[in-house]
């Protein structure tokens, strides 16, 4: 059974910085694209950034510089370097990854998420 599951989540002052990360465990053939996204309550969920398996990313205009996603394939993990954050940065972090669960086969994966709270 495929699991991701996040950290690095908390409370930081706003301007600081905290790095998540979100590893992949269990039986699987290959991992392709794997993203953050965040959530408020109330509101909709987001794409923060993404991370192709060839290294290509994409981020949401907010982001504005302020965070890194990067990968480590042999450790099936991504990680959120976040930095310069503010209130409004203050959602649940989710990771998400499409698999494969067999060589021509695969689904979409989500993790429980982490709490991230950035205080004025």
């Amino acid at each position: 059974q495929v699991r991701l599951v996040e950290s690095g989540g908390g409370l930081v002052q706003s301007g600081g910085s905290l790095r998540l990360s979100c590893v992949a465990s269990g039986v699987f053939f290959a991992i392709q694209d794997m993203a953050w996204y965040r959530q408020v309550p109330g509101s909709g969920r987001e794409l923060v950034a993404a991370i192709a398996d060839n290294g290509v990313t994409k981020y949401a205009d907010f982001v504005a510089g302020r965070f890194t996603i990067s990968r480590d394939n042999a450790k099936n993990s991504i990680y959120l370097q976040m930095d310069s954050l503010k209130p409004d940065d203050t959602a649940v972090y989710r990771c998400h990854a499409d698999i494969l669960t067999e060589r021509w086969s695969g689904d979409d994966f989500w993790g429980s998420g982490t709490q991230v709270t950035v205080s004025s």
